[in-house]
Order: C-alpha cells, then sequence, then structure tokens
C-alpha cells in the first residue's frame, strides 16, 4: 500500500524564493534517485489556510518499508543538512493510502 510523506515547511524571513526553489526541485530530484520514492510533489501555498506554513511537499513512496529506507538515505540526509538553516519550522505527517 502506497504512503504518503506530507511535509509542511515555514520558510524564514528573508530566504529568497529562488533558494526555495532549489530545496524544492532537489526534493523532486529524489524520484529515481532513492529507491522507492514514485514522486515527489509540492509548491508555494496559495492561500493563509496553513497556519503561517508557506510551502509543501507529498512524497508518494511504495509502502511503509520505504518510508524509513527514504529518510535515512544520504541524499535526503544531504538536503535536510542544507535545508535546515532556511527552515523555521517543519512538520511531517506520513499516511498509507
Amino acid at each position: 500500500m502506497p504512503v504518503l510523506h506530507i511535509v509542511w515547511i515555514r520558510f524564514g524571513d528573508g530566504v529568497p524564493e529562488e533558494r526555495i526553489e532549489r530545496h524544492l526541485g532537489a526534493c523532486r530530484g529524489f524520484v529515481g534517485r532513492i529507491p522507492g520514492v514514485l514522486d515527489v510533489t509540492g509548491g508555494a501555498s496559495f492561500t493563509a489556510r496553513a497556519g503561517g506554513f508557506t510551502h509543501g511537499l507529498v512524497v508518494t513512496l511504495a509502502d511503509r518499508d520505504a518510508l524509513p529506507r527514504y529518510l535515512d538515505h544520504p541524499e535526503h540526509r544531504s538536503l535536510l543538512e542544507v535545508l535546515r538553516p532556511d527552515v523555521a519550522e517543519l512538520h511531517a505527517m506520513d499516511l498509507e493510502v
């Protein structure tokens, strides 16, 4: 059964939009590079309904077993290190669908 890894992000004040897009593009690049990642989609919120979160990502994974492999994958861990200084707040949720 597929899993959705849903991430809500509030980028820090002053982080340029082009830098944010580089982060999101790097996440989209996980498809075909990290086993079990089937799709990555995301972008900026266009409403004020997200409680101050500015961007979101949805990572579609093959199954529950793919989640820890994705989270522990060196490319994912490397991106987190680059992303962390630009993020003011981040929440994640995982759903089986």
